[in-house]
């Protein structure tokens, strides 16, 4: 694994633990009231910026090689 591997993944760890953290302080500002929307934000954006975890990375595009 090349030292541009590395950085995705703790890029991509560190990005998680954010989002996660995240979840917790709006659910815990707003009294769990809307857990469920929330979770669906959480993963919504998640899967926007690449961080979600239930989908494998993307094949590179031959254009961009």
């Amino acid at each position: 694994m090349g030292i541009f591997d590395r950085f995705k993944d703790h890029a991509r760890s560190k990005g998680k633990d954010m989002s996660d953290t995240a979840e917790r302080d709006v659910n815990k500002g707003t009294g769990d009231k809307y857990t469920g929307q929330v979770d669906d934000a959480q993963q919504r954006i998640e899967g926007a910026t690449g961080l979600g975890g239930d989908r494998p990375d993307r094949p590179d595009r031959p254009d961009q090689r």
